[in-house]
C-alpha cells in the first residue's frame, strides 16, 4: 500500500470501471509503470509467488497488462507477450505472438475487478493448447474472492465497492457523470 500511496495509484472520486460498474475509488497501476523502482518491486514480489512454476510466457492484456507481463517475465526468466483487441473487440494474439500446445503460461492484470480480460486471454491460451499455470495481478479488487479455475495470487489484495450503473450511490446523490479512466472502450 505504500507504494500505491508514493506512485499516486490510489484515486478517489467518481468513476466508471471497464466492467461497467461505478466505484468511488479507481486504481491507476499505469502509474506504478512511470518509475521502475515501483514496478520492479510489485513485479517481482508477483514473480516470486510463481517462481517455482516452470512458466515459459507471460501474458497480459493490453493495455493495462503490457508492460507489466514484461516486468514479470524479466524477474521470471521467459517470454512475455501482450493480447490486444482485433478489429471486431475479441481478444487475440497479434504481431507474431503465438503460444504452442503445452506451453506453461501465466496470465496478469493490474487490477483485476470482474475478471473479464482476464478470462478471455485464459480462454485463448486453452484454445491455443496451452497450459494456464495461474494468474497474477497487483492489486485483487475482490478481497480474494474472485475464482478463475487456477490458482489466483495478487500482491495486495483488498475490497473495493463497487455498483452496477442504477445502483450506484454517487449517481442517486446527484455527483457529476463518472470519470472513465482506463483504457478500455465500453
Amino acid at each position: 500500500m505504500e507504494i500505491l500511496k508514493e506512485a499516486g495509484v490510489l484515486l478517489e472520486g467518481h468513476f466508471k470501471l471497464t466492467s461497467g460498474r461505478h466505484s468511488n475509488k479507481y486504481l491507476q497501476c499505469a502509474r506504478i509503470f512511470r518509475n521502475t523502482k515501483y514496478s520492479e518491486e510489485l513485479c517481482g514480489a508477483l514473480a516470486e509467488q510463481f517462481k517455482n512454476d516452470r512458466i515459459k510466457i507471460v501474458i497480459g492484456p493490453a493495455m493495462g497488462a503490457v508492460q507489466m507481463a514484461y516486468e514479470v517475465s524479466r524477474s521470471l526468466h521467459c517470454e512475455n507477450f501482450f493480447t490486444e483487441r482485433d478489429e471486431e473487440g475479441k481478444m487475440s494474439l497479434r504481431r507474431g505472438f503465438v503460444v504452442n500446445p503445452d506451453d506453461r503460461v501465466l496470465v496478469v492484470e493490474d487490477v483485476v475487478t470482474t475478471g473479464g480480460s482476464v478470462r478471455e486471454v485464459i480462454e485463448l491460451v486453452k484454445a491455443a493448447g496451452g497450459v494456464v499455470v495461474g494468474v497474477g495481478s497487483i492489486v485483487d479488487r475482490t478481497g480474494g474472492k474472485i475464482d478463475f479455475g487456477v490458482p489466483f495470487r495478487a500482491v495486495i489484495s483488498m475490497e473495493v465497492e463497487s455498483w452496477e450503473a442504477e445502483d450506484c450511490p454517487l449517481c442517486k446523490a446527484g455527483a457529476p457523470a463518472p470519470v472513465k479512466p482506463g483504457s478500455r472502450k465500453i
